[in-house]
């Protein structure tokens, strides 16, 4: 019986350069930036404190956060549809957001 050694197969690619490829810069929607979301942002402030609405979170910054997202028909200056929530809270919810509506699109 004859002993046979395996060949090493090269991969395709040798190396990647990774400082070829960058991240689109992140673009603001002019909503947060106007007088009027940051009126109702006043508002909410005062009437409901700066504290997480989900965790409770305290002395930190608050941002905030369409429920019903406006990519999804949301209403942009409804006080209803605005809920204040730490950074913590408000990238765990974009980001859970996110990954339903890719799912939905694929």
């Amino acid at each position: 019986m004859a002993v046979r050694r395996l060949q090493c197969v090269l991969p395709a690619v040798r190396s990647v350069k990774i400082g070829i490829a960058k991240a689109l810069p992140k673009q603001t929607n002019s909503l947060y930036l106007s007088s009027e979301w940051r009126s109702l942002m006043s508002r909410l402030l005062a009437q409901r404190g700066r504290r997480c609405e989900a965790c409770g979170r305290t002395g930190c910054r608050i941002f905030g956060d369409h429920i019903h997202e406006l990519k999804d028909g949301g209403v942009p200056l409804d006080p209803g549809n605005v809920r204040l929530l730490c950074g913590s809270c408000h990238s765990t919810k974009t980001a859970r957001v996110r990954a339903i509506r890719w799912r939905e699109t694929v």
